[in-house]
């Protein structure tokens, strides 16, 4: 399975000191950046819906995962793996509120699918935060984070192996930095200090 390169937000110079470190002038991915990005999620349901997002945005800017993430929350049953594991995707493919990808929406699915064996043997947060870094290195700018780390090419094959898919080593490493289990808000960023606290009291699953 193919990858872009490199993780979101894209790779820039970096923000001014205080400004944020990606979506200045777009509501959307403003709040996205301040209210959700970066900070530590360990419920099963909410990751598993950054990993089917994750999957989505191989080959698109993530902004157009974050403008359809309304419609596909509404169309893939709220993420609920449960329901998601015996959804039939193909009356979705005509729906143009969505990211049309006959293998993307196959794939949450099948990830719904993993998720859910996943249950009995720790669960998929567990398996995730067992990745986590706290800390993690701390950036000045955008060109200094990495696409990828041994890690997240680690978790990738451990994912894989419990029948995951769309989860190569570039996009799991955008799974870590979405959820929290890195720290990759740049050092002037205005909520650093914010995101690094609820990273450094969060109770890891497991």
């Amino acid at each position: 399975m193919t990858e872009t390169a490199g993780a979101h937000p894209p790779a820039s110079p970096g923000p001014a000191a205080g400004s944020r470190c990606f979506g200045q002038g777009d509501g959307l991915y403003e709040r996205y950046h301040d209210e959700e990005w970066g900070r530590p999620q360990t419920g099963e349901q909410a990751l598993y819906e950054k990993v089917c997002l994750e999957g989505f945005q191989a080959g698109l800017a993530w902004i157009t995962v974050l403008r359809k993430r309304d419609a596909l929350r509404e169309a893939l049953a709220g993420f609920d793996p449960e329901r998601v594991a015996g959804l039939d995707v193909e009356p979705l493919l005509s729906d143009a509120r969505l990211i049309r990808s006959g293998p993307k929406l196959r794939a949450c699915v099948t990830n719904a699918r993993a998720t859910l064996a996943l249950r009995t043997d720790g669960g998929l947060p567990a398996l995730l935060w067992r990745s986590a870094e706290l800390p993690s290195p701390a950036y000045d700018r955008w060109a200094d984070v990495p696409a990828s780390t041994p890690a997240s090419a680690a978790l990738a094959r451990r994912l894989k192996a419990a029948g995951f898919v769309f989860v190569g080593p570039t996009t799991v490493y955008s799974l870590l930095q979405a959820c929290g289990l890195v720290g990759d808000h740049l050092t002037g960023c205005p909520v650093r200090d914010e995101v690094e606290s609820l990273r450094a009291a969060v109770r890891r699953p497991g």
